[in-house]
């Protein structure tokens, strides 16, 4: 199901681009490299994070894509990017994060990753002659709107990690980490 979402999110890069949303586009191949980098790094295409994480950023990528509410689709995505990466950190390294310091950390990786984005959309109205900053109050609502929805799913997530801890257990050895 994570490949299979993964591949998902390339196909909304490519329709992303075809639709003339470069940065969009290029947010999709970003997320999609996100994902993949866990198989890259070990060499196991087995490690990766949890398939619903990763369907929910393709449903959001997607849905962003073909115009399915992008703002708020915008937002889930940039959301669910910063959980990916949160829990990648603790599950493919040596950082034990406790279940709702990640949840905090993801919402502030979620800002980062918006303001990050603020700065894109900036220069792509300057070079690209496209139209994304009308206002500061608007620039404001994005800020606001992308962390509540990173509140809102990493809420999710910790409940999910609460609920499903004993499916997929983590073991940390001195030797690396193993998926028991």
């Amino acid at each position: 199901m994570g490949w299979f979402s993964t591949g998902v999110v390339a196909l909304a890069a490519i329709e992303s681009v075809r639709a003339d949303a470069l940065l969009w586009g290029v947010f999709s191949v970003l997320v999609a490299i996100v994902v993949s980098i866990p198989a890259l790094t070990t060499g196991e295409w087995t490690a990766m994070v949890p398939w619903p994480l990763v369907s929910v950023a393709a449903v959001a990528v997607t849905a962003r894509a073909v115009g399915v509410s992008p703002d708020a689709a915008g937002y889930l995505a940039i959301a669910m990017l910063a959980l990916v990466i949160v829990v990648e950190l603790d599950a493919f390294t040596s950082i034990e994060l406790g279940r709702r310091f990640a949840v905090v950390f993801g919402v502030l990786t979620a800002m980062a990753i918006e303001a990050l984005w603020i700065i894109a959309q900036f220069y792509s109205d300057r070079w690209l002659g496209t139209d994304f900053l009308s206002t500061q109050t608007e620039l404001q609502l994005d800020i606001v709107s992308v962390t509540v929805m990173s509140v809102v799913v990493g809420s999710l997530v910790y409940w999910y990690l609460v609920r499903f801890e004993s499916a997929g257990i983590v073991d940390r050895s001195a030797q690396g980490v193993k998926s028991e």
